[in-house]
């Protein structure tokens, strides 16, 4: 086993391979192009198609994939197609405010504010391109956009789980008045801290509802491998193993982060013949022609292979207060040196949703904000748990799309204004 230590050369490592293995890259995309080409005679043979579907699956898998743009450029309103444009309302060291506005008459009923607090886990927040579609023809959507901790210069500090917590009751301050929450898996546990928050000190802005997605609020309740492994191991354990410093060649040089190629490891360890298979299926498609499977799984992996560092301070953090000691649930928790009281929450009605085959937050452990928010009213609760959908599903494809996002633009909607 590799120890990451302080000056652990392992991200150098890392970021040899890629540089090793770049003129692997380079023949693999021009053996696909010369044997695709409409040009060439050889992409109309048997030879040409196994030739060029075998470089595309090398090109694929030596890849360096980095940041997707959001590429929303256009949602309905009121069944007519409108444009979208992207905007970045706020710049904080580790965070962009983005807002996807829509090109709709000034006169045009007003729509409810939603801010989605992307995750901080490995993946770059365009994650939620999917879930941010599905909802903009609804709701006025705005998205943090967290910045890859490797690229924030140490001039800027330390980023916490408390500094998580505090961009989010800034962001829906400056978003504010009456605008709704939304938080996708990681970020449920500090969106009901920052509501507990900001509904205790009788703040004007505090969100009028929160939607938590497959988040893990009490590990304690159905334990997945992912949850069992983040206890089990000690806290020296993830600051010797995962923990090391970024390379002189990204502007974070000398930054503590848990790296996004070790999280992204440990998420296809999960289901390694699953994605083994799903690039032979890529390969079979391309010799077969059939390019809308070839299209999807592009799609998928472009997306799924993109990663991003997080700050080291964040990531013990959460190991530590929500996997290890389970400080929300047990009423533990403490924000600014108070502890956090989420039976305090009586302005910010709570909807929690939750994927029946979740392997990375197990069902009941999002439905626990429920008993923890327990001055709500139960006009101002709603718990569902979507049948057939793993983590993934619960808040993108068609499932999300038909059963999930109907239940949150209603409750939405219901608690708006």
């Amino acid at each position: 086993m590799i120890h990451l230590r302080e000056n652990s050369p392992l991200y150098h490592l890392h970021e040899m391979q890629y540089a090793a293995i770049s003129p692997l890259n380079f023949f693999a995309n021009a053996s696909k192009t010369f044997h695709s080409h409409p040009l060439s005679p050889l992409a109309y043979t048997e030879y040409g198609r196994h030739m060029a579907a075998a470089a595309e699956v090398m090109e694929r898998v030596t890849h360096r994939y980095g940041k997707p743009a959001f590429g929303i450029t256009h949602s309905t309103y009121k069944g007519a197609r409108v444009d979208v444009t992207e905007e970045v309302v706020a710049q904080f060291p580790f965070c962009n405010l983005l807002h996807f506005k829509k090109a709709i008459p000034a006169k045009s009923a007003k729509q409810a504010k939603l801010l989605i607090v992307a995750p901080m886990s490995g993946h770059h927040s365009t994650l939620l391109r999917g879930t941010a579609i599905d909802l903009l023809p609804e709701l006025d959507v705005y998205i943090t956009d967290w910045k890859d901790a490797r690229n924030v210069s140490l001039a800027h500090g330390e980023f916490t789980l408390e500094d998580y917590i505090s961009y989010t009751i800034e962001f829906t301050r400056m978003i504010g008045p009456d605008v709704h929450m939304l938080a996708v898996c990681q970020p449920s546990v500090p969106v009901l801290v920052a509501a507990s928050v900001m509904n205790e000190r009788k703040d004007k802005d505090a969100p009028r509802s929160m939607t938590l997605i497959g988040g893990p609020i009490d590990t304690r309740v159905n334990p997945t491998k992912v949850n069992k492994m983040a206890e089990q191991k000690p806290l020296h354990w993830f600051e010797s193993n995962v923990i090391t410093r970024v390379p002189f060649n990204y502007p974070g040089f000398m930054r503590r982060v848990y790296p996004g190629f070790l999280q992204l490891s440990g998420f296809m360890q999960l289901n390694l013949d699953r994605h083994i298979n799903a690039h032979k299926d890529l390969y079979k498609h391309l010799i077969t022609g059939d390019g809308e499977s070839a299209s999807a799984h592009r799609k998928f992996y472009d997306e799924y292979l993109s990663v991003c560092d997080l700050p080291a301070e964040f990531y013990l953090d959460c190991i530590v207060q929500v996997f290890q000691k389970h400080l929300l649930p047990r009423g533990e928790f403490v924000y600014e040196g108070k502890k956090v009281k989420p039976e305090l929450v009586t302005k910010t009605a709570l909807l929690t949703l939750e994927g029946e085959l979740d392997d990375i937050s197990g069902v009941g452990q999002t439905e626990a904000a429920q008993h923890l928010c327990k001055s709500l009213p139960a006009n101002m609760r709603r718990h569902y748990l979507q049948k057939g959908v793993g983590h993934y599903g619960i808040f993108n494809g068609r499932k999300f799309r038909e059963h999930v996002v109907p239940i949150i633009v209603d409750f939405i909607n219901k608690h708006d204004g």
